[in-house]
């Protein structure tokens, strides 16, 4: 220890090379894992320091830094159960959502949705719901000739004359 020194950098000096491999080996015994214990070692000692409590005048540092390393123990679990908690809401939100259009793709849809509604401007209207029914809905042309009671030759002619519509609507 040099003249100059601090009396608590000492006194964490002192501390730290006396109890440090104490400190792993019980922390290793009771995690069970060296990387896990090495970390809550380190962790320990710089609660200690971060504290900046009086270590000088401990008469028990073993118990002192069991103590300190159990509470980050505790902290650490609790940590993992708040983080498991968050990702389980997380995984039953996606899975919640699975089937749902992303805001980027509903805007999409809306907006082809838009031009597709602009270019059929100007026809008429069972020409624009023969259209809708078949390249929108899915409808065969018979289902769509029986919902709106026309016959199927009608039904082709006014799909063919939606799309030369919007064919003549796309070219400048």
């Amino acid at each position: 220890m040099s003249s100059g020194e601090p009396p608590f950098q000492s006194a964490i000096t002192d501390l730290y090379c006396e109890h440090h491999g104490w400190l792993l080996g019980w922390l290793r015994r009771k995690l069970g894992c060296a990387q896990n214990a090495a970390d809550l070692t380190q962790d320990t000692f710089a609660r200690i320091l971060n504290a900046r409590e009086s270590v000088a005048s401990l008469r028990e540092p073993r118990a002192f830094l069991s103590t300190t390393a159990r509470r980050l123990i505790i902290d650490q679990a609790r940590r993992k159960k708040i983080e498991q908690a968050y990702l389980q809401e997380r995984a039953l939100t996606a899975q919640a959502l699975e089937g749902h259009h992303s805001p980027e793709a509903i805007l999409t849809t809306l907006e082809a949705l838009e031009h597709i509604a602009f270019m059929l401007e100007g026809l008429p209207e069972k020409t624009c719901q023969a259209f809708v029914l078949y390249y929108l809905d899915g409808l065969n042309q018979a289902d769509i000739g029986r919902q709106l009671g026309l016959s199927d030759r009608t039904v082709r002619k006014y799909l063919i004359q939606a799309l030369l519509h919007c064919s003549h609507s796309l070219t400048p």
